[in-house]
């Protein structure tokens, strides 16, 4: 239940800093007991009775050693994807008797360009002020600020460890990129949004749109087994409205359960809210037909694709059941 918390409490949002989505730890003030990189890795982190290290005790987190003079540590995290933060979850799981008291959160943009990230000469703005933590926990702050940033800075007062660093927010949506060129309309890192599907028992929905291909058969939507007529669907809400003229449906290490066909349809309606996608009285047309798909394989579509204009969203839908790993649709923004 615990590690479903901050997923209730952000749904709909995207955790900018992930590994997964391009975040990076890039400086820390000290990083004795564990890595700063273990921040933005996949999971709560995991604990290992009795394994140690020559620096002592093995910890799935970032950790600081024991601070003896005045201060507070302090890591630097480069967004995967510029946003606006929502909300952070500092989680201090496994870290019990040395977990820090006390958390702030700040944020700054930086030149992404430049590979010299100087800590010192950074101009931060504060989005957590200084706020207790709990040890062993999911600790969920809600941010209230409706600027983009692209960096942000986790503060430990005065020391300690922390397992995991969420940044949840909305990713800001270049509107800079070139109308006569194909761009992935559905990506993550380009706006992109899965709104909703019927079922994803094994695998999440958001894996669908998450940057590169997936690193293994967890790293996708997967459905259960469907023991009654039908089929399964996902709806995705594009980064910008557009003409779709390639398709990729792959299903990378889906390789005994991967759907035997899929479907795509389009809709063109920019005002629908993303809790009314699903009405039955919607004018879904048929982007792509009912085609085979191949197991551990990139499905790409180009003939087959009908011409149907311009379309804000799309629907996968899969028959009768299975695994995707990653859905691209290519084409040139309205």
């Amino acid at each position: 239940m615990e590690q479903n918390l901050a997923a209730a409490a952000f749904a709909g949002l995207i955790d900018l800093a992930s590994e997964k989505n391009g975040g990076k730890a890039i400086s820390v003030s000290d990083e004795f007991f564990a890595e700063k990189e273990n921040l933005l890795k996949e999971g709560r982190g995991i604990f290992i009775p009795g394994k140690f290290t020559d620096n002592g005790k093995w910890m799935d987190g970032w950790e600081s050693r024991r601070k003896r003079e005045p201060g507070f540590d302090w890591c630097v995290i480069k967004l995967g994807v510029d946003g606006v933060i929502k909300g952070v979850d500092i989680d201090t799981n496994h870290f019990l008797g040395n977990h820090p008291p006390y958390a702030s959160v700040e944020a700054t943009n930086i030149d992404v360009s430049s590979k010299d990230f100087k800590t010192e000469d950074m101009k931060w703005t504060v989005i957590l002020p200084k706020s207790p933590l709990n040890p062993g926990s999911q600790n969920l702050f809600s941010i209230s600020n409706d600027k983009s940033w692209n960096c942000v800075k986790l503060n430990i007062y005065p020391d300690g460890g922390v397992a995991r660093f969420r940044v949840y927010g909305n990713i800001y949506v270049a509107e800079n990129i070139k109308k006569n060129t194909l761009v992935d309309l559905a990506a993550l890192l380009n706006g992109g949004k899965v709104l909703v599907c019927n079922d994803m028992f094994f695998g999440s929905k958001d894996n669908l749109i998450s940057p590169g291909r997936s690193s293994n058969m967890g790293d996708g939507w997967e459905t259960k087994r469907k023991r009654i007529q039908g089929y399964d669907w996902v709806i995705l809400k594009l980064a910008h409205r557009g003409e779709i003229k390639k398709i990729n449906v792959d299903t990378n290490y889906f390789k005994g359960n991967f759907p035997d066909a899929c479907s795509i349809e389009g809709l063109n309606n920019n005002e629908i809210s993303d809790d009314a996608v699903t009405d039955p009285k919607l004018n879904w047309k048929v982007l792509l037909p009912k085609s085979k798909l191949k197991g551990h394989f990139e499905n790409m579509f180009e003939k087959e694709i009908k011409d149907i204009g311009v379309v804000s969203h799309v629907r996968l839908n899969i028959y009768p059941d299975g695994g995707v790993s990653r859905l691209r649709l290519f084409g040139s923004i309205a």
